[in-house]
């Protein structure tokens, strides 16, 4: 139980908190709640009729759409709205998700990394004021978000839809993200830097999604086990179910409690898992700024190559199953014959792969644009200003940063695509052969290295507004990914790298667009880079 003087001035630091995050706030309340409402009015139009909402459904019911969606539960007569539910909830909540994380970590272990909390702490305030300041702050993210979510939701009119299941909507969603919010500001208690702290809570995210994915495939019922699952156990406008909701209350308190214990019982800027100690002297791959900025993401690199491994094995385990829906048809079995409705197999797996490549062309740019973004970031904490004081050109310092974020994306979309390959291996009769799933790779990695090339100039160039390179990877991820289901026109989805991308590997790569991109990656790098040489230098 914490006590007044703990708390003191909490109100006035959560008011400072929403003054100065009050641009970001509102860009990512506007991105979802726009989205939600759009996709919402849009889904009158595209399942209106029986006759699609039929369609639809047997669609949604296969292993492939189970995996990235989530089991179909609602009971017929199916609605415009079942059909809006099972396809958003998941969806949204990994964006809820993500936005939670981005602040938790921000305004907890961010703030006490680059020497504000210790600032504020200075001051007359309670040693427990900031973080609770910073969980306050989360918990009225989260409330805007969901309302907006109830508000959209009410006025689309969507056939089907009723108060209830709108508000549960916001709820749940609202809920989901508070809870994975907390789940980041325990990280941010266990790690002593936001890298470890943002990876950590990653990789809790990364074990629920995997859980739930293979258990809606393989048993539904058991996805109770997964906190991600529990989104989906909402059942809106069918039962409409709140025990879910009960659950992530339940787990953001006890995750919250663990939280304020942990910040009691350590020391500013340490955290509950020590660094250890770095060598006496240093080896011969620490010479330069390069190895300096590899070691120092070492981390990063190994966390999401190993994640991005899991998650193509875990989406290619379904493969075989995927593979096996005409046969269970005996009526396609009659009309095409064995060896047809094998290769018909073969190409239901390849349509998904290429959906799948679009999921892991954005994830492996993830991690790429977080080392682009420590350039400026590294910088104003100080922490290059002895590279800066020695004969290291800053091409050199700018180059170190670029080729490691490369490296990094390059390994990440790799080990995604070799994982749903070897699994593709191992469950399907006629697998699928490594260079055909070999041009995924291939198609999506000049994509991947323009949208670098763009982030190096945005970093060069304008500094300050280097967040919205994030807007790049989520419209590409939105408009690639739903572009099919919610009728986006094609120009709409070109808009990012990832939407001039044929459809690999269904088709074979474009040469002379792989081409093309790289030389504009290439031009970009340099154009950045013209930008971070003639600026001054970011002060502390």
């Amino acid at each position: 139980m914490m006590t007044k003087n703990e708390t003191q001035q909490t109100g006035f630091l959560t008011r400072f908190n929403l003054r100065r995050d009050w641009f970001l706030i509102w860009i990512w309340v506007l991105i979802l709640g726009m989205l939600m409402t759009a996709v919402a009015f849009k889904f009158n139009d595209l399942y209106g009729t029986p006759q699609s909402i039929a369609t639809i459904v047997s669609t949604l019911k296969t292993p492939a759409m189970v995996s990235l969606f989530g089991a179909f539960v609602a009971q017929a007569p199916y609605t415009t709205a079942d059909i809006f539910a099972s396809e958003m909830l998941v969806f949204m909540a990994l964006f809820m998700v993500v936005m939670n994380i981005f602040f938790a970590v921000r305004n907890t272990r961010g703030e006490e990394s680059n020497g504000m909390l210790e600032l504020i702490r200075s001051h007359a305030v309670g040693k427990q004021s900031p973080l609770l300041a910073a969980t306050l702050e989360l918990f009225l993210i989260n409330l805007l978000v969901g309302l907006i979510y109830f508000g959209g939701l009410q006025v689309s009119g969507m056939r089907g839809m009723n108060p209830m299941g709108n508000l549960l909507t916001g709820v749940g969603l609202a809920a989901v993200g508070f809870m994975f919010g907390s789940v980041a500001l325990l990280m941010s208690q266990v790690s002593d830097n936001p890298r470890g702290a943002t990876m950590l809570s990653y990789l809790v995210l990364g074990i629920a999604y995997i859980g739930r994915m293979i258990t809606d495939v393989e048993n539904p019922d058991l996805t109770w086990w997964s906190p991600f699952g529990w989104i989906e156990k909402l059942s809106i406008y069918d039962k409409n179910n709140w025990l879910p909701v009960i659950l992530m209350v339940v787990s953001t308190l006890i995750l919250l409690s663990a939280t304020f214990y942990a910040s009691r019982h350590r020391d500013v800027g340490a955290g509950l898992i020590a660094t250890h100690g770095g060598r006496k002297q240093a080896s011969i791959f620490l010479a330069g700024s390069f190895s300096l900025v590899m070691r120092l993401d070492r981390l990063n690199l190994i966390v999401w190559t190993i994640d991005t491994v899991v998650l193509g094995i875990s989406y290619g385990s379904i493969f075989g199953t995927v593979g096996d829906v005409l046969k269970s048809n005996p009526l396609m079995g009659n009309l095409l014959g064995k060896d047809a409705l094998d290769a018909a197999g073969q190409t239901v797996v390849l349509k998904f792969a290429a959906l799948l490549m679009i999921v892991f062309a954005v994830l492996a740019t993830v991690p790429s644009v977080q080392t682009l973004l420590r350039i400026n970031g590294d910088e104003r904490k100080g922490w290059l200003e002895q590279l800066h004081a020695k004969r290291v050109s800053r091409a050199r310092i700018f180059g170190s940063y670029v080729a490691v974020s490369v490296i990094i994306g390059t390994l990440a979309l790799f080990a995604a695509t070799l994982g749903m390959w070897l699994a593709s291996v191992t469950v399907m009769t006629n697998p699928i052969s490594f260079a055909r799933i070999f041009r995924g790779f291939i198609g999506y990695l000049p994509a991947l290295y323009v949208v670098l090339g763009i982030s190096t100039l945005i970093i060069g160039w304008a500094p300050r507004l280097q967040t919205i390179i994030w807007a790049i990877p989520v419209y590409g991820l939105i408009s690639l990914y739903f572009g099919k289901l919610v009728n986006i026109p094609d120009w709409a989805q070109k808009i990012t790298p990832y939407g001039w991308v044929n459809q690999v590997p269904i088709s074979t790569v474009d040469w002379p667009r792989f081409y093309l991109y790289i030389a504009l990656a290439i031009g970009l790098l340099f154009i950045g880079f013209l930008g971070y040489k003639r600026r001054d230098l970011i002060e502390n």
